[in-house]
């Protein structure tokens, strides 16, 4: 039993010196000749992204609440109007966040400012003069799902020009994982079985049973590309210009599972 215990040690700290996760591998006694061995394993598929999401939006001000509010709501109008142009369905565009929010004058940061800028004295403003409001800002954002990812840089760059000021994304996934994570979850099933086995046959042992199998829940990072533009437009842009470049990748979706097995001498 004790050398089982010292070669699943040894296992895992050769897995730390070449930079791999280390497996977590645990043995209890079950009676003389018989032990219980619980392990944990990792499946992997890979896929092409099929659905890309970013985030566009409007940011306006005005001097009034419902100046900035009306600006940005024909500014959004534009930008939902050109996404059903591009063939981006009704289930794919989502209101994600909508604010409105004053914006300030204060003096005491007006005057710290002026005088880092120009490397003169703070001076503090009068102890009468409080911060006022001088104007609002309204922010729109919608979420788009787009699954023609060759299309996506136009789309960008439309919306852009129809007055979206703000996008942020995209985030590459899968509209339909389930097969993907069925095969990691194959890869980590029989990854653990062979570990097992691994170990039962160093420690003089076999493999009676699987006793559980339980799934840690699937992942796989995000493929993403940060993007964030202003307006673009105006003769600078005759000719247009190629259309935003976005590059996809490739996504790796996991599957972590804990087993047990009985190990019989």
């Amino acid at each position: 039993m004790w050398k089982f215990v010292a070669l699943a040690s040894l296992a895992a700290t050769a897995a730390g010196a070449s930079a791999q996760p280390a497996p977590q591998v645990a043995i209890s006694p079950l009676g003389p000749n018989s032990a219980l061995l619980s392990i944990t394993a990792e499946g992997r598929s890979r896929r092409t992204p099929d659905l890309a999401i970013f985030n566009a939006g409007v940011v306006t001000q005005g001097t009034n609440a419902s100046q900035a509010m009306a600006e940005n709501g024909r500014r959004m109008d534009r930008v939902v109007a050109a996404l059903r142009r591009a063939g981006i369905a009704d289930r794919d565009i989502q209101t994600s966040s909508i604010s409105l929010q004053p914006r300030y004058f204060d003096p005491e940061r007006e005057a710290q400012m002026r005088a880092r800028q120009m490397r003169e004295p703070y001076i503090p403003p009068p102890p009468q003069e409080a911060p006022r409001i001088i104007g609002y800002e309204a922010r729109n954002s919608v979420q788009v799902r787009v699954r023609r990812l060759g299309e996506m840089g136009r789309i960008i760059d439309t919306l852009i020009e129809q007055g979206a000021n703000q996008v942020d994304g995209p985030s590459f996934t899968l509209d339909e994982p389930a097969a993907a994570l069925d095969q990691a979850r194959t890869e980590a099933v029989a990854t653990g079985i062979q570990r097992a086995e691994l170990y039962a046959r160093a420690a003089g042992m076999r493999v009676a049973r699987i006793v559980s199998i339980s799934e840690g829940g699937g992942y796989y990072p995000v493929s993403q590309v940060m993007y964030t533009s202003g307006e673009r437009g105006g003769p600078a842009y005759a000719p247009p210009p190629p259309p935003t470049p976005i590059a996809p990748g490739e996504l790796s979706l996991g599957m972590a599972v804990s087993m047990q097995f009985e190990l019989v001498r």
